[in-house]
Parts: structure tokens; sequence; C-alpha cells
């Protein structure tokens, strides 16, 4: 069905006018995250869930239906507006994903349509049709799979969506472990739904592992992870190689800042260094927040580690930072981009007071020194190997404003 905005964009992301009166996949942005054009808020994958599930979304009881890795709201606003259902439970991993979610709903006529959710038995129980993004990672599939079989209904019927070239066969393999009956559908527009049903009984099922944990002794840290964490219980080397300068950060900082935390092993290690240091870590995944939490609370930091769920730093005040550390992303899903880390950039700039530290690790070849200069202040090579690089940008005493859009 077919719809077009009633109102035209603003530069800021924002819209001018009233609703959409009609649904349309075109219609829905990706704002507040990054877009551009080769950056899609729907896609073919959004489409064939919808359909392939379209015979049981038509009987579904009202608030049994469930929704998880939507990634900016073409499932559960396509299950409102095309398939007539009510009260209908997401789950996202993503905090810019639910705002962009909220945002679409607005902008479409649909607030009030859907509830928001961790993934626990708010999100779950009782569901009997689940819709669902598939993660990229296995450990991820795993933890998703575990937590709808073990709170919705048993004869829920999930419909698990991807595009054909990051699928693989252990996907089946992860489903199998917790549904007796795995089907995969025919490929359209090269995206392919598998369908699970028939939860194993408890019995029957391995045992729940999550989060898992690991430990690091060349690093004296223990690293615990939930599913959909980046590095799960490792710790990646561009982090390792950042933690070598650990020394040399700021060290009159009283204040840290641990920017897209991650499982917090930049803040934790930071805390254990220092124990006069105050830290808070942000991350905008729910399952990374976990992560960060548990990894703090596992090694007796957590009275000096506050983990917070944000799109970068915005919960935290201007000013306010002595230290900001940081490894950031350089892709946008499987897109490669800059966008992300160019915003994680500029609200490192924004926190942190005159004088403070920005420490960022990055592939070399991104070349970002420019850019750190340009919006946090000067900056300088602090280490480099045949990977990555280490700068620490000191921010300026005033800088001037400078746009983050990609």
């Amino acid at each position: 069905m077919r719809g077009s905005a009633a109102g035209a964009g603003r530069a800021d992301g924002a819209w001018d006018d009233g609703p959409v009166t009609t649904f349309s996949f075109d219609d829905l942005r990706r704002f507040p995250d990054v877009e551009a054009v080769n950056l899609v808020a729907a896609d073919a994958t959004d489409r064939l869930i919808l359909d392939e599930a379209a015979a049981d979304l038509a009987t579904a009881p009202a608030g049994t239906v469930c929704v998880v890795g939507d990634r900016y709201g073409a499932l559960t606003l396509g299950a409102v507006a095309l398939h007539g259902v009510t009260g209908v439970r997401t789950h996202q991993d993503r905090l810019v994903g639910e705002q962009a979610l909220t945002a679409n709903a607005e902008r479409l006529g649909l607030s009030g349509t859907f509830t928001t959710h961790l993934l626990d038995d708010g999100a779950l129980a009782g569901a009997r049709v689940v819709l669902w993004q598939l993660p990229a990672s296995l450990d991820e599939l795993d933890e998703v799979a575990e937590a709808i079989a073990t709170h919705a209904h048993p004869e829920v019927r999930v419909y698990a969506g991807g595009r054909v070239k990051h699928m693989t066969h252990g996907m089946n393999d992860v489903l199998g472990r917790w549904f007796s009956d795995v089907q995969a559908r025919l490929a359209r527009q090269k995206s392919r739904v598998l369908v699970a049903a028939a939860p194993r009984p408890a019995g029957d099922r391995p045992a729940p592992d999550w989060p898992a944990a690991e430990r690091h002794d060349d690093l004296g840290l223990t690293v615990l992870a939930h599913g959909g964490v980046f590095a799960g219980t490792g710790v990646d080397i561009g982090t390792r190689f950042l933690l070598a300068s650990e020394d040399q950060m700021a060290p009159a900082a009283e204040t840290a800042l641990d920017l897209g935390c991650g499982t917090g092993v930049l803040a934790v290690s930071l805390a254990q260094a220092r124990p006069a240091l105050r830290v808070t870590a942000t991350d905008e995944s729910a399952a990374a927040v976990a992560s960060a939490r548990a990894t703090a609370e596992a090694n007796g930091v957590a009275d000096r580690v506050t983990v917070a769920r944000d799109v970068a730093a915005a919960g935290v005040p201007d000013a306010s930072v002595d230290l900001v550390v940081l490894n950031p992303p350089f892709h946008v899903g499987t897109t490669v981009h800059s966008g992300i880390a160019r915003r994680l950039f500029a609200d490192a700039a924004r926190v942190l007071r005159p004088g403070g530290e920005l420490w960022v690790v990055w592939n070399s070849h991104l070349q970002y020194r420019p850019v750190l200069t340009t919006l946090v202040g000067p900056t300088r090579q602090a280490d480099r190997n045949a990977k990555f690089t280490v700068t620490v940008s000191t921010k300026a005493v005033s800088t001037k404003a400078v746009s983050t859009k990609a």
C-alpha cells in the first residue's frame, strides 16, 4: 500500500507537517541513526517476513505478536498497518533503533500501537507469533532463541529472516537446539525466512549459559558477555592495543568515559588501575550494557563504574569529563561508513573539559586524524602498529561547531 509523507523533511531530520495517512515501507526513515543513499530503513527481508507470517498474523490474539531485532520499525509498524495486529511487543537491542521506531510511528500516525521491552518474559511471555530479523552472530541467535523457547507459548511460530548472503546452515542448527521443527522457506529477492516451531521441553534443551564468562590473566580481567555484544568474552585486538597506552592517559583525570563500552573492558581496566577515578560507560546496545555491568561486578569495581544505555554520550553533561576512551565501529550494519565514528568524536568533544583527552584506536587506513583535529582539538599519534593507530586529542579551549553529518 503506497503512501506519501505529508510534510517535507527539515535539515535537522524532523518533519514539518503532520503524519502520513497511509503506510509504505518507503516512508520509513533511519533517523536519528545515520542516513545515506546506500543505507535503508527497510529491505526485502522485512517484507518477506511479514508475507510469510501473514496467515498467523491474521489470527493471532491481541497482544500475542512479538517482534525481535526490528531495525527501524518495518516489522512492528508493518504488522500493525498491513495486518491489523494490535498490542505488538517489541525488543530492539539498539537504542537508536527504538528511537527510530518511535519517530516513524509518530510520523505515520501509529503511535501507541506497540510497547518496548527488554529481552525477557515481558517481551515474550505467551507469544504466539514472533517476527525476527536474524542477527549476524550465532551467539546472539542462541540467546534470543533460548529466550523465545523459554517464555513464548508452546504453540509459538517464529519467522526469522535474513539476507541469503549472510545466512548459514549453522543458524538452522542453533535454532534446532531450542525448537523441534525448523524449516527454511523459499528465498525471494535474495532474502529467506526460517520458520521455527515446537519449543523443546525444558528437559530437552541445553543449559542456559548467558552471560558467558572468560578470564584473561594477561589483562587481569574476567569478561562477561551476552550473545549480542561485539567480541563476546574475548578482547578484540584494537582494544588490546589501546590498553597498552593506559598508563599514559590523562594521569591527573578524576572522571573518565568509556564511549561505546561493549563489555566494559576499557572502563573496568581504568577503574582497576586508578581507584580514585570515577568511570562512566555508555553503549546503545542493551546486550552491551548488561554485559558491561556484569563485567564490572565480576571484577569488583561495580561501585566505581556507572553503566548507562545511551546513544553516544547524550546523557553526559557538557564539559564534565577529563578522559574519554573509544574504540569506534567503522561499519553501519554490513556497510563501511564513517558516520557513527564522527558522531562519537563530536560527542566526546562536547563532554570533555578544556584540556581533557580523547584516546582513540582506529584502523590506520581510515585516516581519522584530521577529523579528530577538527572536531576535538590538537591530535597526535601515541602508538601505531601494522593495523591500528592510537591517537590522543586534547580538547581545545574553544572549538567551532562542526557538522557531524555523513
